[in-house]
């Protein structure tokens, strides 16, 4: 389907298509591997460019999982994060009613059309993201849920968020696959440590062992996100030109990419920083209009 078409398709049914070069596209998902060259909106697509966290996890959720998946993102919207799930049962649910209820804003990547709310029983929630956040999928209008979009859209969820928090999860599940896809795209993975009994938190305790950071508490968080979540913040402070915060020309960055291409790899080898902060900084020089990104990498504007 062309811009054209697809702008046209979204409209007939109350949302907007954002191509890959609208500037209201989200820096760092244009920035993965594989970015959807579409993404249908609907809500407010400006909640797109600010600091998000992705909160997953299992369906079939404990009780006690269920629980701290809401309070956890009850806490992490009121340090200014949005949260981003995927609108499943169990976690997923959770953590959007979680942000909410504390009057924050969270993002719902979806595996279908952006018409066709799946699981039905979250068509109220749905709604209630709308007014405080936004609805977004690469998938057409009229698509229904198909098996093989939930693992694909899993590369959004990551590619839109600073990190993405695993409430809860067995072995094997969708939430490692978005863990997965995290670690491709240079993020922060987290996990929540459960007894070795729990089978619903095997995967977390899998996640941990290799690498991931073990959270017991918010602040176990913020303190790895440290330095990249202070200048998503900077960055992103509101979508209205009036209010965009505006790079300074002095930036780190900036003093690395000259009047030709240079590729992300080389401009993490080079400044020392981790991949995920340096995609940040881009995202932010590029909104502000300072560099361009080009099939050979970034160019100073």
């Amino acid at each position: 389907m062309n811009v054209t078409k697809a702008k046209a398709a979204a409209e007939a049914v109350g949302a907007i298509a954002l191509d890959i070069d609208d500037k209201r596209y989200p820096a760092l998902l244009r920035a993965i591997h594989d970015p959807p060259p579409l993404l249908y909106v609907r809500g407010d697509p400006a909640v797109l460019l600010d600091a998000q966290l992705a909160v997953v996890g299992s369906r079939r959720a404990s009780s006690a999982g269920m629980r701290l998946a809401e309070t956890l993102s009850g806490q992490l919207v009121r340090t200014g994060l949005h949260i981003c799930s995927g609108l499943a049962l169990g976690v997923d649910g959770a953590a959007h009613l979680g942000a909410l209820e504390a009057g924050g804003k969270s993002v719902a990547v979806m595996a279908t059309g952006i018409d066709a709310v799946y699981p039905r029983r979250h068509q109220a929630l749905a709604r209630q993201l709308e007014q405080a956040g936004c609805l977004v999928t690469e998938f057409p209008p009229g698509t229904p849920p198909l098996r093989q979009n939930f693992p694909k859209r899993n590369r959004i969820i990551s590619g839109l968020s600073l990190g993405v928090l695993v409430v809860e999860a067995a072995l094997p599940s969708g939430s490692l696959i978005t863990a997965g896809t995290a670690m491709e795209q240079s993020r922060e993975v987290f996990a929540l440590p459960w007894s070795m009994l729990h089978d619903g938190g095997r995967g977390c305790l899998k996640l941990i062992r290799d690498g991931a950071k073990m959270v017991q508490e918010v602040n176990d968080i913020l303190e790895e996100l440290g330095p990249l979540y202070a200048l998503q913040q900077a960055s992103y402070a509101a979508v209205s030109p009036g209010n965009r915060h505006t790079p300074s020309s002095r930036s780190w960055l900036l003093t690395l990419v000259g009047f030709e291409a240079v590729a992300l790899d080389e401009l993490v080898k080079y400044s020392g920083r981790p991949a995920a902060q340096v995609l940040a900084e881009l995202s932010a020089l590029e909104l502000s209009g300072l560099v361009v990104r080009t099939a050979g990498g970034f160019i100073r504007c």
